[in-house]
């Protein structure tokens, strides 16, 4: 699936592609990764998706892993830009929006009865109000956060190239 990233530099719009992450493409922490992606791959019933740009599909540019909680709602276990990407100082811009876009795509299409369209998630306590005002994301309770269907839309219609 096509995403458009901006090279911060330039401020140019590029094609991303988000597409499942093979074995041998995992990020590692020794590469500066903050999750232990090798670990987390091995989780059964999860899903991994790559974000790459569109002619280098070894250079991920950030990671989801999401998973079907009780078989009807879609949860977004964990997401993670590349350290080359991070903060004020990263190459390339749009890559967690980009991803989170496309978890709620599969919480369209994997969710079921109420929950089609509902993406959950924890958060760090000090990026709840990010993503409640940057990405529109509702505070349930604790570090608990989900995007509902008007949300998710929203998401998808700005950072998914249809």
């Amino acid at each position: 699936m096509e995403v458009s990233i901006i090279d911060v530099k330039s401020k140019n719009k590029l094609t991303g592609i988000i597409s499942p992450v093979e074995g041998e493409e995992i990020p590692l922490k020794k590469n500066g990764w903050q999750f232990n992606w090798k670990s987390l791959f091995k989780v059964e019933g999860s899903e991994f998706y790559k974000l790459t740009l569109k002619g280098f599909p070894n250079q991920v540019e950030g990671i989801i892993m999401i998973s079907l909680m009780n078989e009807e709602i879609v949860y977004l276990n964990n997401i993670e830009v590349a350290p080359h990407n991070l903060g004020s100082s990263g190459k390339y811009d749009n890559i967690a929006e980009a991803l989170l876009a496309y978890a709620c795509i599969q919480a369209f299409e994997q969710g079921t009865s109420a929950y089609r369209g509902y993406l959950s998630f924890e958060s760090k306590t000090q990026l709840i109000p990010l993503y409640q005002n940057k990405y529109g994301a509702t505070h349930a309770m604790g570090q608990k956060m989900f995007f509902d269907q008007r949300a998710g839309i929203n998401l998808i219609n700005k950072y998914i190239n249809s």
